[in-house]
C-alpha cells in the first residue's frame, strides 16, 4: 500500500527515516498497535514522543505519537486510535507488515524522569491512548531504580478498550529482563465510564476525589512530599487533573525545571489522545 515511500528513488523529508512495519494488532474497532524497525542510531528517553507519518496524496502527513517501547527494545511500538476523519489514521489503520512508515529523528516530551524531582511513589494517570508513554516507562529499569512503587491508572469507556494495558502489564510481569525487577512494585488500576461489567467505574478525577482510588489500591491520598505524578490523556482530563494537583500542593515540572508533576500537552494530532 505504501511501497511508494520505499522505492530507491524516493527521498524522505530530511527530518525522517523510512521504517518497515513488523507487526500490527487491532484491539477494538477504534484502537490498534503496531511495531516498526528501529534505526541503529535512534535514541530516546522513556516517555518521549516522536513524529510518525505516511505519504498521503504525494505529501508527508505526520503526527506526534508516544513511543510505547522501552529504551532497550530493538523495535519501536506505537498505540493509536482510529480517529473518525483523521487525515493520518484513516490510512495508518490499514498498514500491514512490510509497509513503510515515516519516523521522525528527534524524540522529545515532558513525561520523562528528568522532569520530576526525586520521590517515593510514581503515579501514572492515563485515559484512552494516553497510556502509550507509560507503556514505555513501566518497562524501563530506571523507573524502579528511582521509585519504590509505580501506580498505573487507565480509564476508558469500555472494558475492551482496557485490554492493551492489561496485556501489557501481564507481559511485563513475565518478562525475563524486567519482570523480577517489577515484581509487586507495579500497581495497575483500571476504570470505565460506560461499561457496567467492569468493577471500577467512573472518571479518574472522581475516583481520586471520593477516595475510591486510594481505597482500592490500599494507599494514602496523594502527597507532594512523597508522590510524583505524570498525566496523559484527553484535554478535559489533563485540565482537571492539573487543577487537582495544584490544589493539593503539587508544582508542575519540566525538563528545565523539575518538580512534582508533569503533563503531556503536545498532542494536537488525530492519532494520539482519546
Amino acid at each position: 500500500m505504501f511501497d511508494n515511500i520505499l522505492t530507491d528513488n524516493y527521498t524522505p523529508p530530511k527530518t525522517c527515516t523510512v521504517e518497515r512495519v513488523t507487526a500490527v494488532k487491532h484491539w477494538t474497532d477504534t484502537l490498534f498497535s503496531f511495531r516498526i524497525t528501529r534505526p541503529a542510531a535512534f535514541r530516546f528517553r522513556a516517555g518521549e514522543f516522536i513524529m510518525i507519518g505516511l505519504m498521503i496524496g504525494g505529501k508527508p502527513v505526520l503526527r506526534a505519537y508516544s513511543i510505547c517501547s522501552p529504551t532497550w527494545d530493538e523495535e519501536l511500538e506505537f498505540y493509536s486510535i482510529k480517529a473518525p476523519g483523521g487525515q493520518l489514521t484513516t490510512e495508518l489503520q490499514h498498514i500491514q507488515i512490510g509497509d513503510g512508515v515515516l519516523l521522525g529523528k528527534k524524540p522529545t516530551g515532558t513525561l520523562v524522569h528528568d522532569a520530576l524531582v526525586p520521590g517515593e511513589h510514581l503515579y501514572l494517570f492515563s485515559t484512552g491512548t494516553g497510556l502509550a508513554p507509560f507503556a514505555s516507562i513501566i518497562r524501563e529499569p530506571e523507573t524502579y531504580e528511582k521509585f519504590k512503587e509505580v501506580i498505573l491508572t487507565h480509564t476508558c469507556r469500555t472494558g475492551a478498550e482496557l485490554e492493551y494495558g492489561r496485556q501489557l502489564v501481564e507481559d511485563i510481569r513475565k518478562d525475563p529482563l524486567v519482570g523480577e525487577l517489577v515484581g509487586d512494585r507495579l500497581i495497575h488500576f483500571t476504570s470505565c465510564t460506560r461499561d457496567e461489567n467492569e468493577s471500577q467505574r467512573g472518571r479518574i478525577t472522581d475516583l481520586i476525589e471520593n477516595g475510591e482510588l486510594a481505597s482500592v489500591i490500599g494507599r494514602p491520598d496523594l502527597d507532594p512530599a512523597t508522590d510524583r505524578v505524570m498525566i496523559c490523556g484527553s484535554d478535559a482530563m489533563l485540565r482537571d487533573l492539573k487543577d487537582m494537583m495544584i490544589a493539593r500542593g503539587f508544582e508542575e515540572g519540566s525538563n528545565a525545571a523539575p518538580a512534582q508533576f508533569v503533563i503531556e500537552k503536545a498532542f494536537a494530532g488525530d492519532g494520539v489522545t482519546s
